[in-house]
């Protein structure tokens, strides 16, 4: 009798485990890993820590130096919008965010958000959301220093080979109006892009003239940029689609950075040096 009671008692004590377990009466994981918040804000405030996506490659805008740090404009606005969130930036980890792979880490979970000379498109906004844009650059073209013959897109003529990187808007902008004019070679890295030209394998390679002037700055004597912006290409952080209230916090803590001097600090410092004109901050949409 008195063994059949323990066992009972036994078995309800565990029923009513497994039910506060159901019911997420153990504890929340609100929060936990890089999609687990119900938004970005959320999941700042909760754990303190975030993943964000840039690019590794690109000199002056989002760079893996030698020393495994990471450097460049993008990388000072992903702070400074990480800290207006309040992570540190002992607490981000950094993921490299390629252009064809930016809107599945960010509806995978794999980055909370993505600061990477990602342009804001109407399509890329059926997927994801964007706060900015923090920065207007303008496609352009790079091309070897003692070419004569490349002056704008106006002439690709001739079947010049030209270079980009997949998944990109300039490569898309070279499909829908010069594709006919040109070869276009579509690579997985800018770098890719600038050992062809350096190789004199592609005649010219093109995306936004900031990326470009970097490259530029990297090789002098060998690359110049052609300076005949042809394009509006409107840098936006992205993040979650719909997360509304996270894309107020990013764009309140992008016009905080261009308010106190630290958004033209950072260009001058990354940017400046490849004589890059530094432009007036853009209006927050």
């Amino acid at each position: 009798m008195r063994l059949n009671r323990v066992l009972r008692m036994s078995a309800a004590v565990v029923a009513a485990g497994l039910a506060l377990s159901a019911c997420g009466g153990g504890g929340s994981d609100a929060g936990s890993g890089s999609g687990g918040a119900k938004n970005l804000v959320a999941k700042a405030k909760n754990d303190k820590k975030l993943t964000i996506g840039i690019k590794f490659d690109q000199p002056g805008l989002g760079q893996k130096q030698a020393d495994g740090t990471y450097a460049g404009f993008d990388v000072d606005v992903a702070k400074y919008i990480a800290k207006e969130l309040g992570v540190e930036e002992s607490a981000i980890s950094w993921k490299e965010a390629q252009s064809a792979q930016r809107e599945d880490l960010i509806k995978k979970g794999e980055v909370d958000f993505i600061v990477a000379t990602y342009s804001i498109t109407d399509k890329r906004k059926n997927e994801v959301s964007f706060a900015g844009p923090y920065f207007i650059a303008h496609q352009d073209l790079l091309v070897q220093a003692e070419n004569t013959d490349i002056t704008g897109p106006e002439s690709l003529t001739g079947n010049k080979k030209l270079c980009s990187v997949k998944g990109s808007t300039p490569a898309q902008n070279v499909k829908d109006k010069y594709a006919k004019e040109v070869q276009l070679q579509e690579v997985g890295k800018y770098t890719d892009c600038v050992t062809s030209l350096l190789n004199k394998t592609v005649d010219a390679m093109t995306t936004d003239d900031v990326i470009l002037a970097g490259y530029a700055a990297q090789q002098p004597g060998k690359l110049k940029l052609v300076g005949k912006g042809f394009t509006d290409e409107k840098y936006g952080v992205g993040l979650k689609k719909d997360d509304t209230e996270s894309v107020t916090a990013i764009n309140n803590a992008i016009k905080k950075m261009q308010q106190d001097g630290a958004w033209k600090a950072a260009l001058e410092k990354n940017v400046g040096p490849s004589g890059y004109k530094i432009p007036e901050p853009p209006a927050i949409s």
